[in-house]
């Protein structure tokens, strides 16, 4: 399996930013001045990459102590996708596309499990958010078995970028969300359709709810007010599949 790559110091960093290598997070040390820094700093604000300030001792151990001049990076093991692209050539290939939104789910490993699942249902791509978002590192891939090779993922700076561009192409918003009396049960999913699942703690944000179509929850029948996220993606999509052959 294809591993995240470590890349180390400043100026190797700011090069495979221009290259547009998929850079999933940059660390700096505490402290960090200089003109070449501050050119990275620019760079990655310009660029909206994840970013950590860690001590030094951090930076050693990721870089084994090779000279990072304060700063290493971790480059994604594939390649993301263009969304605007990716929908058209869906719609061009099949009149109901499926489409899934992550609205910044954190833990690699609820990431993993929902790439899995979504493409075993045939989901067209996978959207994310540029920050915030879990990233798809090794542990991401495992837990994908490999899926992540097989979908296409497209990052967005905000999520609100992916809403506008689906509106755009008439594909309806279903938001999977707790905020709402309408049952998943009750959505007509025979139609180009984008799922957009929230994150761990907060659910799909405010801002998204207001825009979208649909909302809809899963009927809980048990004491536990909620479902993991990557449970709750695989019941959305399996009804979506349900409902297209049936």
């Amino acid at each position: 399996m294809e591993q995240t790559t470590t890349i180390f110091g400043i100026r190797a960093i700011i090069e495979a930013i221009e290259s547009n290598s998929s850079i999933e997070k940059v660390y700096l040390q505490k402290g960090l001045r200089g003109d070449l820094f501050f050119e990275l700093d620019k760079i990655i604000k310009k660029n909206k990459i994840s970013v950590s300030v860690v001590p030094i001792e951090k930076l050693n151990r990721l870089s084994k102590h090779n000279n990072h001049q304060g700063a290493v990076a971790k480059i994604s093991p594939i390649s993301f996708h263009d969304l605007e692209t990716i929908i058209e050539n869906s719609l061009e290939l099949n009149k109901t596309p499926l489409f899934l939104v992550l609205d910044q789910i954190s833990d690699v490993r609820n990431f993993g499990a929902i790439i899995r699942t979504a493409e075993c249902t045939g989901v067209n791509a996978i959207i994310i958010q540029k920050s915030g978002s879990a990233p798809v590192n090794a542990e991401t891939i495992k837990t994908s078995a490999g899926a992540a090779f097989k979908i296409p993922i497209c990052k967005v700076d905000h999520i609100k970028d992916a809403i506008f561009q689906l509106q755009a192409a008439d594909i309806k918003l279903v938001a999977a969300t707790e905020k709402t009396e309408d049952s998943l049960y009750s959505v007509d999913f025979k139609q180009p359709t984008a799922i957009i699942m929230g994150s761990e703690h907060k659910g799909v944000s405010n801002s998204i709810l207001k825009m979208v179509d649909n909302k809809a929850k899963l009927p809980l029948l048990g004491e536990i007010g909620s479902l993991n996220v990557s449970v709750a993606c695989g019941a959305f999509l399996y009804e979506a599949i349900r409902q297209r052959h049936s």
